[in-house]
């Protein structure tokens, strides 16, 4: 799945929790852009991928920060 996302959205991705869990895995996914609406674009795209792949449930969680954010400004 990492390596779906990489390719097929430019995703940087991380396996983040339950390394040691079978057939359960917590990735995290980062994207980044100029601009916020073609990154909600490619953010609902690369949810319905994920979806349509685990068809059983998957749980997302979302969030947009700003260069100044993450930078501390």
């Amino acid at each position: 799945m990492k390596a779906q996302l990489q390719r097929r959205f430019g995703a940087s991705v991380a396996e983040t929790d339950h390394h040691d869990l079978w057939q359960r895995s917590t990735l995290t996914a980062c994207m980044v852009g100029r601009d916020p609406a073609p990154l909600a674009r490619a953010a609902d795209d690369l949810q319905r991928y994920v979806e349509s792949q685990f068809p059983d449930g998957v749980r997302f969680e979302r969030g947009l920060a700003s260069a100044g954010e993450v930078l501390g400004e």
